[in-house]
């Protein structure tokens, strides 16, 4: 059988190049300069605008819904948004597309709709009679009509489909649905014009007003204060909640109304739990996560690289994007403002085998790390967290990237050291980034050039390869620093740590393991084949085409993670740093060891296997 008659948007094979069919509208525009009042296409622009501030409304209900450090008690479905989900919904904005060019068309067809004044009052009244007596009960009926068995199945159950309510899903439908709903929306501007009274006005007010409830009834988070419905019982069928919409969307059985459940209880669909679990949900409840992974935000680029900015975006790998530079400013802002005033906040979250696994910021960006007055500031703010998440009852905490810098705290040490009784484990899970490093290199290897050679992570790669007799060219100065690593190897295995002062040494040399940034000047005496593996943050540039870049150490998050809809950073999804993986083995399998300071080379093999035997595999 075939697809359904509007089931399907005729655009959705163009991908970005939909937005083209704006194109017209907005040369219009641009040619008539439609912004001026005395343009004979003003109306175009006031309609421009209007499209304008109603994609705009869906996205700020959109960030706000993922503003954790606001909304995560009183969210309502539990679960997280999944990349699933979120590609589902990626063009829920299709519907603006279509009414937008229907609306065009009705100015085209009644050019008496270009000269609306712009603003009367009785239009407001109007509207809000035609609203109440037939848009609500009109959608009522056209809503449990899509819920009967073959209407759902070829449309409505594509709404359904999404999980967890998001302001996106409400615009995640079929063109029939969007059809329907852009005549019930119409509705009442058309009797206000008929009437006499019609508005430019009245059409922002009510189009504004309407996508503005239908958003908030999606958000996923509860609003309304309970004592509000408690003192004033009648605003019960007046407005619905978060709750009540929530509700429907996961029970498809009840509460059916548009945004007055007074059609509910004359249809007798009205779900009688409806305000007792919006008073529970409006409480809220704040759920202890069991692993946190403590991150910091690399640049005020990657600041946007975050759910409540745009969710879209930060569900794909970050990398600088054309539309982003017009809100560097604003994030410039922003990086001021938390410097000054934020404290560690939650940005997203997933399950793990029944487990709630979240990210917490530092708010410092990287450049902030290597401020020496900025130290003990940074210090203070992993401290808080790690403070408070030990009294919270969270199991393990992973310090991430410079996090745990050994010049800023040791590697994790001062905390650990400072606070001798933590019941949370502090993990740096350079562990596994060692592990992950080291198996990326090919058996049969005779030779590797290091550099960055005397931190922690260079030490224990070093000494590992040496006891495999692999000879390691260590590139730094400091011949005490070199001999200080060297005696830690086994007498028999010291041969193979050889110290190197110039980058010549590697010439030919295919295999570079990069823990120290690398100019394109520097690249050049890797010999061509050269492979650069890389534990430096952040990672060096591909300048070298004859040679191949590793990404940064990372694993892949077993298949069983539910909820993941955000990517670390230029990792691609389910991917995560090392340390983050690190962290989770740590959890999974109950160590109770604080793994910060040096990394113990014995426990190398044993970590890599531990990674694998839960289903974390190399990236």
């Amino acid at each position: 059988m075939g697809a359904a008659f509007l089931a399907s948007w005729p655009w959705e094979n163009l991908g970005m190049f939909k937005y083209a069919l704006y194109g017209p509208l907005v040369g219009r525009a641009v040619a008539s300069r439609a912004w001026e009042r005395g343009s004979p296409d003003h109306w175009l622009f006031l309609l421009l605008a209007l499209f304008t501030l109603r994609a705009l409304t869906y996205q700020l209900w959109s960030s706000y819904s993922n503003m954790l450090f606001l909304t995560r008690r009183r969210r309502i479905v539990r679960d997280g948004v999944d990349f699933e989900q979120i590609d589902k919904e990626w063009d829920w904005d299709n519907f603006l597309i279509m009414h937008i060019l229907i609306a065009s068309a009705a100015f085209y067809a009644f050019p008496s709709l270009r000269h609306l004044p712009g603003w009367d009052a009785r239009g407001l009244l109007v509207a809000a009679i035609l609203h109440v007596v037939a848009t609500e009960p009109l959608y009522y009926a056209a809503h449990r009509a899509f819920h009967g068995g073959r209407l759902f199945a070829r449309y409505h159950a594509l709404h359904h489909s999404s999980r967890v309510p998001t302001p996106f899903t409400a615009g995640f439908a079929t063109p029939l649905e969007h059809l329907v709903l852009g005549a019930l929306v119409v509705l009442p501007l058309a009797g206000a014009c008929a009437a006499g009274v019609g508005s430019a006005g009245l059409a922002f007010v009510y189009v504004f007003a309407f996508d503005f409830l239908r958003a908030m009834g999606s958000c996923n988070v509860e609003l309304f204060p309970a004592g509000l419905f408690r003192a004033a019982p009648f605003l019960r069928y007046i407005i619905y909640t978060p709750t009540y919409h929530t509700i429907h969307h996961t029970g498809k059985a009840s509460n059916f109304c548009l945004f007055m459940p007074l059609f509910d209880r004359l249809g007798g669909t009205l779900d009688a739990a409806s305000w007792e679990l919006q008073e529970k949900n409006r409480a809220g409840v704040d759920e202890v996560p069991d692993f946190v992974f403590l991150a910091h935000v690399v640049d005020v680029m990657q600041s946007m690289h975050v759910p409540f900015v745009m969710r879209s975006f930060a569900s794909t790998p970050f990398a600088v994007r054309a539309f982003l530079l017009p809100c560097w400013p604003i994030s410039l802002l922003f990086m001021f403002m938390v410097w000054a005033w934020s404290k560690t906040f939650v940005i997203c979250y997933y399950h793990l085998r029944g487990k709630l696994h979240q990210t917490w910021a530092v708010p410092r960006y990287g450049f902030h790390y290597f401020l020496p007055f900025a130290k003990d500031g940074i210090n203070d703010q992993i401290e808080l967290a790690i403070l408070r998440a030990d009294k919270m009852g969270v199991k393990v905490v992973s310090l991430a990237a410079l996090n745990k810098n050994e010049a800023l705290n040791g590697g994790g040490t001062l905390f650990v050291n400072k606070h001798p009784d933590l019941r949370v484990r502090v993990v740096h899970g350079n562990t596994l980034t060692a592990a992950v490093i080291l198996n990326e290199i090919p058996k049969g290897t005779t030779e590797v050039f290091m550099t960055g050679a005397t931190s922690k992570l260079g030490r224990a790669i070093a000494l590992y390869l040496c006891r495999k007799k692999i000879r390691v060219m260590m590139m730094t100065l400091s011949t005490e620093r070199f001999q200080k690593i060297q005696k830690e190897a086994p007498e028999e295995c010291q041969q193979y740590l050889v110290q190197v002062t110039k980058f010549r040494s590697a010439t030919q040399c295919k295999t570079w393991i990069v823990g120290k940034w690398l100019s394109p000047r520097e690249q050049r005496w890797a010999p061509s084949g050269t492979h650069f593996h890389q534990f430096v943050v952040p990672p060096i540039m591909e300048f070298r085409r004859d040679c191949t870049y590793g990404k940064l150490a990372a694993m892949r998050l077993p298949k069983d993670a539910r909820g993941l809809g955000s990517c670390e950073f230029s990792l691609e999804r389910g991917v995560v740093h090392a340390c983050h993986a690190g962290g989770v083995v740590h959890f999974l399998e109950g160590y109770k060891h604080h793994e910060v300071g040096a990394i113990d080379v014995d426990r190398i093999d044993v970590v890599w296997e531990a990674a694998l035997k839960h289903g974390i595999r190399p990236a």
